[in-house]
């Protein structure tokens, strides 16, 4: 996470609201991210879940929450570590904070480590610069489905053990 004045954080994460989030992806750009982690999902044996965020709760401002902190809560309380082959993999992104973060479990984290996942999140926040939110998101999910490809390959009947369906909050 860059650095930030703690004050402007804290009265970014005080006026942002999930509402927001529609701003930077429609329903229809909501769809098409859910569209492509299905089709993903059918070349491998991997799981992947976004999770967009307008803002923190102030108390979680004032405790100096990273986006780190909370994408490994969410990666927790969605169940995304619980897949059979421990290959979930969470993208999330703050959007107070202008930041994206990657979860990964031991399974898949592995194999692609720690400067594998930093070098998504910085093309997918190159994107975002621009403006281009959703293909950002679905550069990382184009990214991190090579990598479940290569080393989570599809060999039988795929279940789906996490949702397809991006989360707002």
């Amino acid at each position: 996470m860059k650095r930030q004045d703690p004050i402007a954080r804290f009265f970014k994460h005080m006026f942002s609201n999930p509402w927001q989030v529609r701003r930077y992806f429609s329903a229809i750009a909501l769809h098409e991210i859910q569209k492509a982690i299905a089709a993903s999902e059918k070349k491998h044996a991997g799981e992947i879940r976004f999770v967009v965020e307008a803002g923190l709760h102030p108390y979680e401002i004032i405790c100096k929450k990273t986006p780190k902190k909370r994408a490994i809560e969410l990666f927790g309380r969605l169940n995304i570590w619980d897949t059979e082959y421990n290959n979930g993999v969470l993208i999330y992104l703050l959007l107070a904070d202008r930041d994206v973060e990657i979860v990964a479990d031991r399974g898949i984290d592995r194999h692609v480590g720690h400067d594998g996942w930093e070098a998504i999140c910085h093309e997918m926040e190159v994107l975002f610069r621009r403006g281009e939110f959703e293909s950002g998101v679905l550069h990382g999910i184009e990214k991190i489905s090579a990598a479940l490809e290569q080393h989570f390959p599809l060999t039988g009947a795929n279940k789906n053990e996490v949702s397809d369906k991006p989360v707002i909050l």
